[in-house]
């Protein structure tokens, strides 16, 4: 076994795709233990039947035809002219632009150029410091993560087995702390500074513009969390919406031209994490029928017997884990492994991936390889360990947030007990 496992690590080293490494791992493993590979291929069918997976390229179809569209200037304008006003008004735009944008897009990077290319000059013009500046438009294109529609919840409730309603419902509370901090201390910097006039005019103006985009996250919050619709049927709903408002009535995206792109660039997407996930999840099946999980609870329980311990260092293994990997390859690679271990120190699946995220979603800000400190390099053209430097005080904040997070569990299951009956399973079929 160690001859195979290291032969896929030198084959990853060489530069091999994720899926190859899963794949080929579970039909070796597999076979060398007698079993027929077609096992690697059930779990692809499994995969197939999940309700849930028609979720995903809904939801990654409108967040690109968005990201290509106007409405990240609809947004801005919109927040803008109604709170900016208040002391660290702009700030406040910034954060709850980028928590929305961010939910839709499911892709931090995407948020950093979109968002952040167009907020962070108007930042400076208001005089706001530019290590503050850079230092909020970089931690900024994470925190929308928990919350719907967001798709690093959905790929972990897939490959948790984890309710994906639930997921989002324990996320809002964590999701809005997370932002608050940041809030918070975005006011307390811009305190001397001359705030922007309310306007009326403007303010009504904005809305009418944004008349078409604002309903949406009030749909998808409204449905999931009260149960009127699934997360699937929310995914449909998005998509029909945002492909109506975006081509027909904004007209802001070419029926024939630009269409045809945004879906088959967002496909591709799609159907590369698919494979991922069907190999992954033959990769899990080979872990469980081996009793991996068990062999590793059984070492670290020789080492730690609290679970507030094992929390601790859980926080400090995936904190690591998101400065070297993105969400998605982290989903796939670490869960597996985590999950069986923390439901044997009592962790409830719920916290357990609110607390997951978290950290990955504060892994995208961590030297020495998060990706928003890379993106706001490259966007900005700052130098990186400049960026290490202006991140700091977020990285605390957020900090701090993800201790909460993990040490009071009622911040994410208290939502899911008020909107989910207590006799209702926290597990998928």
């Amino acid at each position: 076994m160690s001859l195979i496992i290291t032969g896929f690590i030198l084959i990853a080293l060489a530069g091999a795709p994720l899926f190859a490494i899963f794949g080929g791992l579970a039909v070796a493993l597999f076979t060398r233990d007698g079993i027929d590979p077609a096992a690697a291929i059930i779990e692809f069918n499994r995969l197939a039947s999940q309700p849930i997976l028609i979720a995903i390229p809904l939801f990654t179809f409108a967040g690109y035809l968005l990201a290509r569209s106007n409405a990240p200037n609809r947004l801005i304008r919109l927040s803008r002219a109604w709170i900016g006003w208040i002391p660290g008004g702009l700030a406040l735009v910034t954060l709850l632009a980028c928590a929305v944008f961010t939910a839709f897009t499911g892709a931090s990077g995407v948020t950093i150029i979109a968002i952040g290319g167009l907020v962070y000059p108007i930042l400076l013009q208001e005089k706001y410091p530019q290590r503050f500046s850079l230092g909020l438009v970089a931690s900024s294109g994470s925190i929308g993560l928990l919350f719907p529609p967001s798709l690093p919840v959905i790929l972990y409730g897939i490959v948790a087995k984890t309710s994906v309603d639930r997921l989002y419902v324990g996320g809002m509370l964590p999701g809005i702390m997370m932002i608050l901090f940041l809030a918070f201390y975005s006011v307390k910097v811009a305190m001397p500074l001359e705030r922007i006039k309310f306007d009326w005019g403007n303010a009504i103006a904005s809305l009418k513009e944004a008349k078409w985009d604002l309903p949406l996250p009030f749909i998808i919050l409204f449905g999931i969390y009260t149960g009127k619709f699934t997360v699937a049927e929310a995914a449909a709903i998005t998509a029909g919406y945002v492909l109506i408002v975006e081509v027909f009535i904004h007209r802001e995206v070419s029926l024939t031209k630009q269409l045809p792109k945004i879906m088959r660039d967002s496909m591709i997407l799609v159907g590369g994490i698919k494979i991922i996930l069907g190999c992954a999840l033959a990769f899990t099946s080979y872990l469980i029928d081996a009793q991996v999980p068990n062999r590793l609870f059984e070492w670290i329980s020789t080492f730690i017997a609290s679970k507030y311990v094992f929390l601790l260092l859980l926080n400090v293994f995936l904190l690591l884990v998101g400065t070297m990997m993105d969400i998605f390859s982290a989903i796939v690679v670490v869960v597996p492994l985590i999950v069986p271990i923390a439901n044997q120190f009592g962790v409830n699946p719920i916290h357990l991936g609110i607390i997951f995220l978290t950290n990955l979603e504060i892994g995208y800000l961590s030297p020495p390889v998060g990706m928003n400190l890379f993106m706001a390099s490259y966007r900005f053209k700052i130098p990186l360990m400049r960026l290490y430097r202006v991140a700091l005080p977020f990285l605390i904040l957020m900090f701090i947030a993800l201790l909460l997070i993990t040490y009071v569990p009622e911040l994410s299951l208290g939502p899911v007990d008020f909107f989910f009956p207590k006799d209702v399973p926290v597990t998928t079929p």
